[in-house]
């Protein structure tokens, strides 16, 4: 007989089951597991500009400060982060998942879909001592009826579960995600940043009810089904976004931006950015949003932001893609070339009359056309791939000075500088 659950990561109470066979066999086994100790945080190696700091003695509940500040400013800091400390979280037990009257996931389907059942996945013997360890990370908990529920908990591993077939009937969510170029623009320029990030930010949002079915999966130990909102599900993409854009509504674009799970706040000073941090983090305390502790840093200086080094000089490119881009081998078909075309692309405003330069590419890309990689592809190929290596840094629009449009004709591109 088969167990069919519902099952929630964050909070054992909520689930229900539907019918059970003994589970009673994982009792004695989940029930010693739970009486053991968390297993302590690993703290990795950081960059010689960050360091750890603590909020509590003995070494506990660590965060990343940036390392050069001032013994006053990491004071005030730290001081702010132990006010707030229940927006950030050290292990998943802290989680208690965002209100379900600010956000719920629903999965809208076309009219005549019907429930699909797929045959269960084969696993290595390696993945198999894996779903063996989730199983043991289960506890055994009792529901309103009296009845034993088994309650999946937490791994070190990610799990995504193939929903295409499920995807492919439901109504696409059409939220817009922000421009990144435009936040990438408004976030720039600063001399202070915290960088936040939501922990498992998706297992913070709960799945409607009557839409929890939907989302069933089998594994070797049983049939379950989400109540939070997992990784490859179709829209949750648009509903985390919708969710954080209601949270942060009244502070996007004047002291922090999100995209996503990602969100920055910034300042003109170090005073500015920590009045900033601190309404942000009560803002995440009042909604239960947790951010992941070992994700944030505070008041640095500068950092990766989707895919771009933002700091006070601007934006640069990320050296690490650059390295990554300038070893790739010459394309050899049309797929080759989409693919550096798709790499190269993501920083095509730093590069000057991008178009004209891979003109050639794009005729590679035309339907019918025969590919032919001769010396003039080959010569803009690295061309290209110099360019990347000696970017400049872009610096952000002043909207408040006026503009001037220099146009220019060109039979291969339309380009325009504002300046």
């Amino acid at each position: 007989m088969v167990i069919v659950l519902t099952w929630d990561y964050l909070n054992p109470l909520r689930n229900i089951i539907y019918s059970h066979q003994d589970v009673r066999v994982m009792k004695e086994e989940t029930q010693r597991a739970a009486k053991k100790e968390p297993p302590k945080l690993i703290l990795k190696p950081l960059p010689t500009e960050l360091k750890y700091a603590y909020l509590e003695e003995d070494k506990q509940c660590p965060v990343v400060i940036s390392s050069t500040l001032t013994i006053h400013q990491e004071d005030c800091l730290l001081e702010v982060l132990r006010i707030c400390k229940k927006a950030i979280g050290w292990n998943i037990s802290n989680l208690k998942g965002i209100n379900p009257l600010v956000c719920t996931h629903h999965i809208y389907m076309e009219d005549e879909a019907k429930p699909v059942c797929q045959p269960q996945r084969r696993l290595n013997p390696h993945m198999q001592e894996v779903m063996r360890a989730e199983k043991s990370g289960i506890t055994v908990m009792q529901n309103d009826k009296g009845e034993d529920v088994s309650t999946r908990l937490t791994t070190g591993w990610r799990v995504c579960i193939d929903y295409r077939r499920l995807n492919v009937v439901t109504r696409n969510d059409h939220f817009p995600l922000p421009f990144i170029d435009q936040v990438l623009e408004r976030v720039s320029g600063h001399p202070f940043y915290c960088f936040l990030d939501g922990y498992s930010g998706y297992f913070q949002m709960e799945i409607d009810v009557e839409d929890q079915e939907n989302t069933t999966f089998t594994c070797p130990f049983g049939t379950y089904a989400y109540k939070r909102m997992p990784f490859s599900l179709g829209n949750a993409l648009a509903t985390f976004q919708r969710c954080m854009s209601c949270l942060f509504s009244d502070m996007v674009e004047r002291i922090m931006e999100v995209f996503m799970d990602d969100i920055t706040v910034y300042g003109s000073t170090f005073d500015e950015c920590l009045v900033n941090l601190e309404v942000v983090l009560n803002r995440c305390i009042e909604k239960d949003l947790v951010l992941n502790w070992e994700k944030c840093h505070f008041m640095v200086h500068q950092r990766i932001v989707l895919g771009h080094v933002i700091s006070k000089q601007g934006i640069e490119v990320d050296k690490a893609k650059v390295e990554l881009i300038v070893k790739l081998p010459s394309p050899k078909n049309v797929k080759g070339v989409r693919q550096f075309l798709s790499h190269a692309g993501f920083y095509r405003r730093f590069i000057k009359d991008f178009s004209k330069l891979a003109r050639p590419f794009f005729e590679l890309l035309v339907k019918d056309a025969k590919f032919v990689w001769d010396d003039r592809c080959q010569r803009i190929f690295e061309e290209l791939k110099l360019f990347l290596t000696t970017t400049p840094i872009v610096r952000a629009l002043n909207w408040q000075l006026p503009f001037e449009v220099m146009c220019d004709a060109s039979d291969f591109g339309i380009g325009a500088v504002l300046g």
